[in-house]
């Protein structure tokens, strides 16, 4: 049997039926139950028309509906694309354009997105809706060519398998700079490699209980999922209401009695600030993992000591190198709060390399470019070959490349990096525009595309500064209205709203008379980033003054905020 990502369930129901392998709240699956519910829609698709490769979006929120729909769409032979349900409509068309998918599984409350999409030219009478949820879609507008009644109907004998372990099994969308957002394409074989060499390192196995914090279109869910069905294990997912009060996740995790934790790092610090752990707290957790984003020293300090039995792991890999392409195993609780947590070794089939401008080697403890190659790496983004070959490259060493690398590629992360003499690697930070917060891989210039979109703003820049207060990035706007416009960060806010996604929101903005500029006539990213640090430091005293020296020490184009607004939304 071909190793591919559906056949772990199916190993699973033929060895152990009854074992639940989902659970949300007072509901759960089974493997038997899963495997069976599976097959059938990956029938359904089949008579819809789905072929091998076509791609078949799931627009629903987190639930075991949504693990089904990913898992009926890989045996039907198709792609996965998980998009985020509370994402604007337009953002979302985006994606199904660039997918030019035939099938959407839908479900909960996503009616009126539906509706809009589909109302489209774009898509109108061309995408077919299998609506698993077991309410009746309320629409005037479309019916579903399915519903979950026509899948509890359907044969539920297996399909036999087309694909081979190279080919796609899910797209992953992530912010793209040039405001349309880039289709990450992940095969079976990144995934399978990754999660085998994770159970045998951190030695999961049937017993484990795993969470489900991460959404679904965000790649660290694939090791939750996949991780999961791999060991044989049960995966909770954790409640929408739940996800983000720190109080009510620690009591999910004492009642759900997990055995590992995976999120990315606000959420641990969440947890620290609000003190909402015991000592020896969670007796049943193994090990805490994260990855994403730079977790505070301080925030593991507190949750090592409050759970000395458990191992923690920094994890780090971009969405193109297959949720993670190193790990840290922290040897002991941190000492000093301002102590660096390194990203540490390759895991196996994994090279992390540390290289100059001209693609080579440097020695330890030099800062440079960070590379990715292996086996995780993606074959590159969705239909976008020019894209795929600025930041795929070929190896340097070409023949002589060790055989971690896959096919001679190295990804080219855009982080900077440096490596010590035991060979463990220290992540520096981003080398570019793009940031991670809260998890979430964010292109700058995506935000600055749907800001400048607004007839009313005559130029607006986006940056991001670090913040004490904020911990961590905060996204920054700055702003000039179009003469005679009474332009607010309200309708502005209003505006982003419906383009780009609420974690990519600024919550600090400023009015100018007109942005500063550098001698190359070009907007000065740096002297923008000076003036929120300063409003960070004294806001009150950069609202009272309209002379602010603070963005041009040495030009002549001397240019102040007029105002300085709030909103963390």
């Amino acid at each position: 049997m071909n190793q591919l990502l559906q056949n772990w369930i199916t190993r699973q129901a033929e060895s152990r039926p009854d074992a639940r392998c989902i659970v949300f709240g007072n509901e759960s699956l089974t493997y038997a139950d899963l495997e069976q519910r599976s097959n059938q829609l990956a029938h359904l698709l089949r008579e819809g028309g789905c072929q091998k490769g076509d791609r078949v979006c799931i627009l629903m929120p987190k639930s075991p509906d949504a693990i089904l729909s990913m898992i009926g769409a890989l045996k039907a032979g198709c792609m996965h694309v998980p998009i985020d349900s509370a994402s604007p409509a337009a953002r979302v068309a985006r994606i199904l354009e660039s997918c030019e998918n035939r099938w959407i599984l839908a479900a909960g409350p996503v009616t009126p997105l539906l509706e809009e999409l589909l109302a489209d030219e774009r898509f109108r009478g061309k995408i077919s809706v299998g609506w698993l949820d077991s309410g009746r879609v309320e629409s005037q507008s479309f019916q579903p060519a399915f519903s979950r009644n026509d899948l509890q109907s359907a044969p539920a004998s297996s399909i036999p398998q087309e694909c081979e372990p190279g080919d796609p099994a899910h797209i992953l969308f992530t912010s793209g700079s040039t405001g349309t957002p880039k289709g990450v394409v992940i095969t079976h074989s990144n995934v399978i490699a990754f999660v085998t060499w994770a159970l045998e390192h951190f030695g999961i196995d049937h017993t484990d209980r795993f969470s489900g914090h991460t959404p679904f279109h965000f790649d660290l869910s694939t090791f939750d999922i996949f991780g999961t069905f791999a060991a044989g294990a049960e995966l909770h997912l954790v409640p929408p209401g739940v996800a983000l009060l720190p109080p009510k996740l620690a009591e999910f995790i004492r009642t759900s009695r997990l055995t590992q934790w995976f999120s990315v790092p606000s959420v641990l610090n969440y947890i620290a600030k609000f003190n909402a752990l015991r000592q020896d707290d969670f007796p049943s957790l193994r090990r805490v993992l994260w990855c994403g984003e730079v977790l505070p020293t301080p925030a593991l300090i507190y949750w090592m000591k409050h759970l000395p039995h458990a191992r923690f792991t920094n994890l780090y890999g971009p969405t193109e190198a297959t949720i993670a392409s190193s790990y840290y195993d922290v040897p002991a609780c941190p000492q000093d709060p301002q102590e660096g947590i390194p990203i540490g070794r390759a895991c196996g089939g994994e090279e992390l390399l540390v290289l100059d401008e001209n693609l080579d080697s440097l020695p330890p403890g030099n800062m440079g470019h960070l590379y990715i190659g292996g086996a995780g790496l993606s074959p590159g983004y969705w239909r976008d070959p020019e894209k795929t070959a600025r930041v795929f490259l070929a190896d340097p060493r070409g023949s002589n490349a060790p055989g971690a690398s896959n096919n001679n590629r190295l990804y080219r992360t855009g982080d900077l990096a440096w490596q010590d003499e035991s060979g463990c690697i220290n992540f520096v930070g981003r080398a570019d525009t793009q940031i991670k917060s809260r998890g979430y891989r964010i292109e700058l210039g995506e935000i600055e595309t749907a800001l400048n979109s607004c007839e009313a703003l005559q130029e607006g820049a986006v940056v991001a500064i670090q913040a004490e207060s904020f911990g961590g990035w905060m996204i920054c706007c700055a702003y000039v209205p179009r003469d005679g416009a009474a332009l607010t960060p309200a309708f502005l806010r209003k505006h982003l709203e419906k383009l780009v996604p609420a974690y990519m929101l600024p919550v600090r903005w400023m009015q100018f008379p007109a942005l500063p500029k550098n001698a190359n006539g070009k907007i000065d990213r740096p002297r923008l980033k000076d003036c929120f640090f300063a409003a960070e430091r004294e806001p009150a005293k950069l609202e009272a003054t309209s002379s602010s020296p603070l963005l041009s020490p040495s030009s002549n184009d001397q240019v102040a905020p007029s105002s300085v607004c709030d909103s963390r939304g």
